[in-house]
C-alpha cells in the first residue's frame, strides 16, 4: 500500500509538472504570437504589381495576408500593358507573358479603375498600407497628362503617384502597338510637368543601355535620361532598377554613373529603386559587385529604395525572395542606410506626396470643366461594376 501511495504521489506530481509545462508552452506561444503581431516590418515595397500582362492577379485581401507583418507599406500598381491573344499567332495557347508570343502589347487604361476599386474595398486601416499608382496611360500621347487628371478626379483620395511606366525596355518597347516611346517626346515632358504640379511620385522604367551593346560604346540612353531629369527638377522621380534589365547588364562604370547623378544638385529630385530579382542577381554576383553597390548606397543612403517587382505572389516566401536575395548587401550597409533603403525613404517620399495630391484634388473638384470630370452616373457605374469583385 505504501508503494501504491508513493506511485500515486509521484504520478500526481508528474501530471502537475506536465500540466504546468503545457501551460507555460501555451503562454509562451501566445506571447510570441503577440510579439510577432506587433513586430516592426522588415521592409516597405516601392515596386509591386497586383496584376500581370493579361490583367489577372491576386485578390488584394489575400495579398494582405501575404504581406503579413513582414511588409509595412506597398506602392501598388497593375501593369499598363495588355498582351494580345492572337489566334493567328498562338492558336488556343493563351499567352500570359510578353515573351510567350510575337503578338503586340497595347495600353490598357482600365487598370487604373481596377486598382482604385480594389483599394476602396479595403478598410481605412488596410488602405494605410498601400500607395496606389496610376499606370494606364500611353507616354507617347500628349493626352497622357489628361488621363492622369481624370483618374485623380474620378477617384479622389486614392492615388499618390504614377508608374511604373516604360520608355525604353528590352523586348517590350518593340512589341507595343503604335508609336514607340522615347525620352525626347514632348508628351513625356507634359505628364512629368503635371506630376510636379500635383505632387505625384513618378516611377519610370528606362533601360540605361541597349541589349548586347557594342564594346566600349557609351550607354545608349544615359545622356537622354539625364537631360529629361534635368528638365523636371520639381518632379520626384524614382528610376526603376537603377536602369538595368534582364540582359541590360551593369556597364563597367555603372555605379560611377549613378554617383555622378547622385552628387549633382541638379538631380536632387532623383531616386533609384533596387527592385527585381534580375537586379539583385547582378548585385550579389560577386563580393566585389556587392561591395561596390554597398559603398554607393552608404554614400547616398537617402536616394535608394527597396522594391520587390513581384507580380501577384501567392506566398510570403515567394513575395520576399528578392529581400532575402539581397542578404549580402544588407550585411554591408550601415544600420542607418539599411533602415532608409528598406523603409525610411519610402515613407518620406510618399508621406510628402500624399498631402500635396489631396490638396490638388480638393482644389480641382469642379474647376476644369465637364469634360475633365466624369458625370456622377459614370462614377456610380464603375463602383457598381467593381464592388462585387473587390469586396471581401
Amino acid at each position: 500500500m505504501r508503494n501504491v501511495g508513493r506511485i500515486l504521489l509521484v504520478s500526481k506530481r508528474w501530471i502537475a509538472l506536465v500540466v504546468a509545462s503545457l501551460l507555460w508552452i501555451s503562454s509562451a506561444m501566445a506571447m510570441a504570437q503577440a510579439a510577432s503581431s506587433s513586430e516592426e516590418p522588415l521592409v516597405n515595397d516601392s515596386h509591386f504589381h497586383l496584376t500581370n500582362y493579361i490583367q489577372e492577379g491576386a485578390d488584394i485581401h489575400e495579398f494582405l495576408k501575404v504581406m503579413g507583418n513582414k511588409v509595412g507599406r506597398v506602392a501598388l500598381f497593375g501593369i499598363p500593358l495588355q498582351q494580345q491573344w492572337s489566334y493567328q499567332n498562338s492558336g488556343d495557347l493563351a499567352p500570359t507573358y510578353y515573351l510567350q508570343t510575337d503578338s503586340p502589347l497595347y495600353y490598357y487604361s482600365f487598370t487604373d479603375a481596377y486598382i482604385a476599386m480594389a483599394y476602396r474595398s479595403l478598410s481605412k486601416e488596410e488602405q494605410a498600407r498601400f500607395e496606389p499608382m496610376i499606370t494606364g496611360f500611353n507616354p507617347t500621347d500628349m493626352y497622357a497628362a489628361d488621363h492622369i487628371r481624370r483618374v485623380l478626379q474620378t477617384f479622389p483620395g486614392v492615388f499618390s503617384g504614377i508608374g511604373e511606366f516604360t520608355i525604353h525596355k528590352e523586348f517590350v518597347s518593340s512589341k507595343i502597338a503604335g508609336e514607340t516611346a522615347d525620352l525626347q517626346n514632348r508628351a513625356l515632358d507634359r505628364l512629368l510637368d503635371f506630376s510636379a504640379e500635383v505632387g505625384l511620385v513618378v516611377i519610370i522604367h528606362n533601360d540605361m543601355d541597349v541589349p548586347f551593346p557594342k564594346q566600349g560604346a557609351p550607354p545608349a540612353y544615359l545622356d537622354q535620361m539625364k537631360a529629361l531629369l534635368k528638365r523636371h527638377p520639381d518632379t520626384t522621380i524614382i528610376w526603376a532598377h537603377t536602369g538595368l534589365g534582364r540582359i541590360v547588364r551593369p556597364i563597367k562604370d555603372h555605379a560611377a554613373n549613378l554617383a555622378v547623378i547622385l552628387s549633382d544638385p541638379a538631380f536632387k529630385n532623383v531616386y533609384f529603386d533596387i527592385s527585381w530579382d534580375e537586379v539583385a542577381k547582378y548585385v550579389v554576383s560577386s563580393p566585389e559587385a556587392t561591395k561596390i553597390t554597398a559603398d554607393l548606397i552608404n554614400r547616398f543612403p537617402d536616394r535608394f529604395l527597396f522594391g520587390t517587382d513581384e507580380v501577384a505572389p501567392t506566398s510570403q516566401q515567394s513575395y520576399l525572395k528578392v529581400f532575402y536575395q539581397y542578404g549580402p548587401l544588407w550585411n554591408l550597409l550601415t544600420p542607418e542606410a539599411s533602415e532608409k533603403v528598406r523603409k525610411g525613404n519610402f515613407a518620406r517620399l510618399f508621406d510628402e506626396a500624399q498631402p500635396k495630391v489631396r490638396a490638388w484634388e480638393a482644389a480641382h473638384k469642379t474647376a476644369l470643366g465637364a469634360n475633365s470630370r466624369p458625370s456622377e452616373h459614370i462614377r456610380t457605374y464603375l463602383i457598381n461594376q467593381f464592388q462585387p469583385v473587390c469586396s471581401p
